[in-house]
């Protein structure tokens, strides 16, 4: 008798709460459609169609290579799928999440892919798989990547309210200072007087000689770098791009890893992939803080990486 007192009471209860559940999960719908390159640095990388032409890397290539550039001087739509340096190194969460994004149809796709020594290595102090920045990335709790609205994007990655996503859009407030557009460049909006630079540069100089003593050169993420190169090389043409960052990062990274250029140029020998090492002429470009490219000279680099691989096919 209890048992069926306390069955009625809960169906009760569901009834009534019924429409509640529904009025939030339509709510959070409305919400959730909302959602732009305002919302965070990562959702668009999983709201537009599978692309056929992709750069891969880490913040260095998310901010310094333009799609739209590319797409100018190459004559086809590119994709922009480089986040940062925690959630996309090269390794084996970086090919999953790949495999998953390229469209399937790709035949010739051209596909660039930023490397730095940064993004091929790995703290010292790390031994299991389960240590690896990655494993907490969109990259690693994702399966759909050409969902609009990405639901399951919000749902698992971001922790902010829903109410944030429609009052922060960009037709609410115009574009935030880091705004990804729908090709997956990030456009990075920041005070560009000198003094602001430098200060900036300063902490990032610092920031990696720190990272410089505790990591090394990880032969878990260069053994997946070239696994990329050989899942992507059966469907178009692989382009390896070396971007250069302020003269002091520069300097710290060629002291840290003398020989990185010269493996890239072995990478390239061994796999029949074209290396563009852009790491001597950083005095061509200006920086938001040492290692990343100011957009307009993103641009200018973009056209540069475009020039070299239009030249590569004549040769």
């Amino acid at each position: 008798m209890h048992s069926f007192i306390f069955s009625f009471s809960m169906k009760k209860f569901l009834i009534k709460i019924l429409p509640y559940c529904i009025a939030v999960i339509v709510v959070l719908a409305i919400l959730g459609s909302y959602a732009d390159g305002n919302t965070d640095d990562n959702y668009m990388h999983f709201a537009v169609k599978k692309p056929q032409n992709i750069i891969l890397g880490d913040s260095r290539g998310s901010q310094g290579i333009v799609p739209q550039v590319l797409k100018n001087k190459l004559s086809v739509p590119f994709d922009n799928f480089s986040l940062n340096i925690a959630e996309s190194p090269y390794g084996e969460v970086y090919l999953k999440a790949l495999k998953r994004k390229l469209d399937p149809e790709t035949k010739n796709g051209i596909f660039i892919l930023s490397i730095s020594p940064w993004n091929v290595s790995l703290a010292k102090t790390i031994r299991k798989k389960e240590g690896f920045p990655e494993e907490g990335s969109p990259l690693n709790n994702m399966y759909f990547y050409d969902w609009s609205p990405n639901y399951e994007y919000l749902l698992k990655n971001y922790s902010r309210s829903w109410f944030k996503i429609f009052t922060e859009r960009e037709k609410a407030v115009g574009k935030s200072n880091t705004f990804l557009h729908p090709d997956g460049w990030l456009e990075v909006n920041v005070d560009m007087n000198k003094d602001s630079v430098a200060a900036r540069t300063r902490r990032k100089v610092e920031g990696y000689k720190m990272v410089a003593k505790e990591t090394a050169l990880s032969p878990e993420r260069l053994r997946a770098f070239d696994e990329i190169i050989s899942y992507l090389r059966t469907r178009g043409k692989v382009y390896i791009v070396r971007i250069p960052a302020s003269e002091k990062l520069m300097a710290l990274e060629n002291e840290k890893f003398p020989q990185f250029s010269k493996l890239l140029q072995d990478i390239g020998r061994k796999q029949n992939a074209k290396v563009f090492d852009f790491s001597k002429n950083f005095h061509d470009f200006d920086y938001t803080d040492g290692n990343h490219m100011y957009k307009e000279s993103g641009k200018k680099f973009t056209s540069r990486i475009a020039d070299s691989i239009r030249l590569s096919r004549k040769n």
